[in-house]
């Protein structure tokens, strides 16, 4: 029977290269995402099995059936809860409707998949792993010009945090990269501040880590420093650091 691997947000950035790295290992891959014709392209590149699902995963009725589907028909032994994103802007700014569907992209969608992953493995049995894609913003106390986006990332790490402490048989973790050379930039309609990484390293180093079970990835030394750092200093110090490179995203 084909051991499946199931990527979210499937059609660009670090869900291709999920896909891409996941079945070079040898895993089907059932891929989820919004842009069809993106799913077909990737298709073309994985040289196992593979399946894809048409999904605004923040449609969770439908989604709901596409997750109820997908884990009565395959044998899912990773899951990749990978979609979501950003914007940069003050937050009076920033059209509510966007600010709401960012939340119900990165909070609501990962949670409900969260839930589904664990319950599938629980019943079938099936020692899986769930990696949920985080963001360093959520190690940061707050992070003003992106206010919603940290706070969202911030209750990612968090719930990643408890369920894996309740559920330590299975491998449930959270990748929290910083700055990801993908198509977050031109979503955010932001430049990064600092250098980013490629997607090819960081999901390179995240499934490397989740096979030695660490709980909360940071593929770089010294965004790792950072967060550190960013525990002992006071609170307002951290903000305005924060605060200050993410400006220069705005108006540098």
């Amino acid at each position: 029977m084909t051991r499946y691997a199931l990527v979210t947000g499937a059609s660009s950035g670090l869900g291709i290269e999920f896909a891409k790295q996941l079945s070079k290992e040898g895993y089907g891959i059932i891929a989820l995402a919004r842009r069809e014709d993106r799913l077909i392209e990737l298709g073309r590149e994985i040289d196992t099995e593979y399946k894809y699902y048409v999904c605004d995963l923040t449609d969770f009725d439908k989604a709901e059936d596409v997750y109820e589907t997908i884990f009565e028909e395959n044998r899912v032994e990773v899951v990749i809860n990978n979609a979501g994103f950003g914007l940069c802007g003050k937050f009076e700014d920033l059209r509510i409707e966007d600010e709401f569907r960012m939340i119900d992209t990165n909070i609501k969608a990962l949670q409900m998949l969260l839930k589904a992953s664990l319950i599938y493995f629980r019943d079938s049995g099936i020692n899986g792993r769930i990696l949920n894609v985080s963001s360093s913003a959520s190690l940061f106390p707050a992070g003003p010009y992106m206010a919603t986006y940290y706070a969202s990332k911030a209750y990612v790490t968090s719930l990643v945090s408890a369920v894996h402490y309740e559920n330590r048989d299975l491998y449930i973790g959270a990748l929290c990269p910083g700055p990801v050379d993908t198509e977050f930039n031109k979503v955010a309609n932001v430049k990064f501040a600092l250098k980013g990484i490629t997607p090819k390293y960081c999901v390179s180093y995240a499934l490397k880590k989740m096979k030695k079970g660490k709980e909360i990835i940071i593929p770089k030394f010294s965004l790792k420093a950072a967060c550190f750092f960013s525990r002992i200093l006071p609170r307002k110090v951290v903000i305005g650091m924060v605060s200050k490179q993410q400006r220069r995203k705005i108006y540098e």
